[in-house]
């Protein structure tokens, strides 16, 4: 879920309205919550955000505080709690257990939770339905470590010998969610990007604090690129807690907000040091001074600058510009903590290179967050940066179970792409592009953006507006402007990709394995309809997985064994293509096995049932 980076379209306070709505909507989701975590979790005089991204997924916090929530689409269907809410709550979900540390390092890598990595009780498999939300905890810790979806029931788990796919995670331990909230005055968030454990099972929480009395050596390590678990040197942390933090720390309710980072994994001790030579690489790492952090923060920012932030993308809220661009500058196996610097906090340090010249911010009174504005390119400290060619590291973090579920279905790649039209050729022309080539939805914004830097078109009083000259109000008004109305004169940075893209012709690429087609026009979605046939039979009709390069036959077969019944195919009247008969009522189960099976986004898939009563 939370594996590529996307930002936020927008972010808002929830109404009062919106505020009983959301508490009701979690209430009835989670039964098991009370009154009491329910104000724990939104205390009733705290403000509420919601950010609203482009995959649709709404995401819930405290307003200055942690994420709660997040909603897969918006709706309210399919809302799961953040780590950081279960780590208030421990007891908001059931959890499946894990057998120890070698599942949990697929876990926060990335991976599904697969039946054989669960551990089993002696009383036996716990009875769940599937698509019911559960936790993720390793042995010996309250604080759970992922959240996600069962993919089938206890009753068919245990029919398949407990094996496959148990839990579809969603939300895990330092997944871009996670990230996102590094840097912004997280509590946590620095002491955990230090600490990575040979056995990540080993995690525990604050409710071991009673065994710091004495000196407690916990040991430090560090990620690196693929999630390989490693341990550093032992660091003694006796002096981490205070007497209020030892009167508090037996509690299982653990309180993000409050508790410090040692607070949440203290108590872990006994850890072997797996590489010599890492561990010397991190004693330099924990001897780094003041200065050290600053000079880096300078240097990952500039090569943000130089390689990923491009003028098109601002302003930029200083949250995306720390997870998204700063951050992944990092070396590789280097911590960047901003509460290390001499700045101790984003807004500060981005204030601070505002006042030098290389960047212009200002601070967004109702976000109460900075905003990056514009950057300096002429400014010396940018001029004279050098930025560094870096490979894209590629992440392992599959487990050996989920690479041993072979698929029979190559995967699918979908993509929206345009075709320059008869408006939009002047600008293409303009900036020396070929218009008769196929551009995805950023190469075309690029272009538009290219073109707007070559004409000098942003105002110079408010670099976030452009001015439309006469071939660019053209190519985006001419002929959608009814005669009489007045044409724009200016548009919005954010509202100019949009804009520009909606001027072209659509088209779409399909590929599947080595197999890749072009087609004009958007991407038409599979429809799956049951209906009612003589003897109050169902039946369930599939049509237009041809445009997903899916064979009619083939998937006809598949299906009947799969769900035990009879199927056919027949050719679709006055229309090319097949339909797929499958009898019974199971539409649900068969838009579930496209999405898991054939990777069908579930966006391209129409379902409707006309045997349900409304």
């Amino acid at each position: 879920m939370f594996k590529k980076a996307v930002e936020a379209k927008s972010h808002q306070r929830l109404s009062g309205a919106d505020r009983k709505k959301l508490k009701r909507t979690v209430r009835d989701r989670f039964p098991a919550a009370s009154d009491a975590d329910i104000d724990a979790l939104f205390p009733p005089k705290a403000e509420i955000t919601v950010a609203k991204f482009q995959n649709r997924v709404h995401v819930y916090a405290v307003e200055g505080g942690f994420p709660m929530f997040f909603d897969v689409d918006g709706r309210g269907t399919e809302i799961y709690p953040t780590v950081f809410a279960l780590w208030k709550v421990p007891e908001l979900l059931p959890v499946f257990m894990l057998k120890g540390g070698e599942v949990s390092r697929f876990i926060i890598g990335g991976a599904d939770l697969m039946f054989p990595g669960i551990s089993v009780p002696v009383e036996g498999l716990p009875s769940f339905l599937a698509g019911e939300t559960w936790a993720v905890k390793v042995p010996g810790n309250p604080a759970p470590i992922a959240v996600g979806a069962t993919t089938m029931s206890s009753t068919e788990a245990l029919k398949a010998g407990l094996r496959g796919k148990a839990l579809r995670i969603t939300h895990h331990y330092h997944d871009i969610l996670w990230e996102s909230v590094e840097g912004r005055h997280v509590p946590n968030a620095g002491f955990f990007e230090d600490v990575v454990f040979e056995d990540p099972g080993l995690l525990q929480s604050g409710q071991a604090s009673d065994s710091c009395e004495g000196s407690t050596d916990v040991s430090n390590g560090q990620r690196n690129g693929d999630d390989n678990i490693e341990v550093g040197e032992n660091v003694d942390v006796t002096d981490v807690f205070d007497e209020t933090n030892h009167a508090s720390s037996s509690s299982k309710q653990i309180d993000v907000d409050n508790a410090t980072a040692e607070e949440i994994i203290g108590g872990v001790g006994d850890l072997k040091v797996t590489d010599n030579v890492l561990s010397e690489d991190l004693n330099v790492q924990h001897t780094l001074s003041t200065e050290d952090v600053d000079a880096l923060l300078d240097k990952c920012l500039l090569q943000a600058l130089h390689t990923t932030i491009k003028d098109k993308d601002l302003p930029m809220p200083g949250s995306t510009l720390w997870a998204n661009h700063v951050l992944p500058c990092r070396p590789s196996g280097i911590t960047l903590d901003i509460k290390k610097s001499s700045h101790k906090k984003l807004s500060k340090w981005l204030q601070a290179k505002s006042s030098m010249g290389l960047i212009s911010v200002k601070e967004d009174k109702y976000k109460k967050e900075v905003m990056l504005l514009s950057v300096n390119r002429n400014n010396v400290e940018y001029s004279s940066f050098k930025p560094e060619k870096r490979q894209v590291e590629k992440n392992d973090q599959i487990s050996d179970h989920a690479a041993n579920e072979s698929r029979s279905n190559k995967v699918l790649d979908v993509a929206e792409i345009y075709k320059p039209s008869v408006h939009v050729n002047p600008i293409f022309a303009s900036v020396g592009a070929d218009t008769g080539n196929l551009y995805s939805a950023s190469e075309a914004t690029d272009i538009v953006f290219k073109y707007v830097e070559k004409e000098n078109l942003v105002k110079p009083t408010d670099r976030s507006i452009v001015v439309l000259d006469p071939i660019l109000c053209d190519a985006l008004f001419k002929g959608a402007i009814k005669k009489g109305s007045r044409y724009p004169t200016e548009i919005h940075k954010k509202d100019l990709g949009a804009a520009f893209i909606s001027r072209m012709q659509p088209h779409h690429i399909v590929t599947r394995g080595s197999e890749s087609v072009v087609r004009k026009g958007a991407l038409k979605a599979i429809q799956i309809l049951t209906e009612r046939r003589q003897g109050n039979k169902k039946v369930t009709k599939l049509s237009g997985m041809e445009s997903f390069l899916m064979d009619a036959e083939a998937l006809a077969s598949e299906l009947q064994k799969k769900f035990a019944c009879s199927t056919s195919v027949t050719e679709l009247p006055g229309k090319k293509g097949h339909e797929v008969l499958v009898q019974g009522g199971v539409i649900d189960d068969l838009a579930k096995h496209l999405v898991e099976q054939y990777g069908i986004p579930k966006r391209y898939i129409e379902v409707l049932d006309k045997t349900r009563r409304s």
